[in-house]
């Protein structure tokens, strides 16, 4: 029987290692745009209607706390647990949790709003999480903002062990 792992998943979907941590691949990005004086004036130009991509975290892997301008739909589809990590602008944190197991509140789908600082991991005790995003306006480079470690300590120092575990 074919062992469904990591590195089954990473060669078989030609996954590449994203800036952020973990692996990617861009498996969607809109023909079509949106103007740029259609859009809130937070974005710099016109973009795609939405993007979508694959994205591969494995224990002791994680996407940095970042904020992107846009909603990314965050979407489960193999491995086990994601936990999403999210302060918003007022300082209220949450964790989701990305998963399979819906009795234990996990879920197959979430979308982390524009604008809030997030970051993701695998839970203790799972190998790998294969995922997707999903970004609408679509995703830009020129919308992505890497968190500072020593600014964002400094506004939100309640959350002091998660900012230095997830920060880059």
């Amino acid at each position: 029987m074919l062992q469904m792992d990591a590195t089954f998943y990473i060669n078989h979907l030609k996954l590449q290692p994203h800036p952020e941590g973990g692996f990617y691949r861009e498996i969607y990005r809109a023909a079509e745009g949106i103007a740029a004086d259609a859009l809130p004036v937070r974005f710099s130009g016109g973009r795609n209607f939405s993007t979508s991509i694959y994205y591969l975290l494995q224990q002791g892997e994680y996407s940095a706390f970042h904020c992107i301008k846009s909603d990314e739909g965050w979407h489960f589809y193999a491995g086990g647990t994601l936990l999403i990590h999210i302060i918003d602008r007022a300082g209220n944190y949450k964790c989701q949790k990305l998963g399979s197991n819906l009795a234990e509140g996990e879920e197959f789908q979430f979308v982390v709003p524009a604008m809030v600082w997030f970051a993701s991991e695998p839970a203790p005790g799972t190998e790998f999480i294969l995922g997707g995003c999903t970004v609408s306006p679509g995703f830009d480079f020129a919308d992505f903002e890497m968190a500072d470690k020593k600014e964002l300590l400094k506004s939100f120092p309640q959350y002091k062990n998660i900012i230095e575990r997830l920060c880059k």
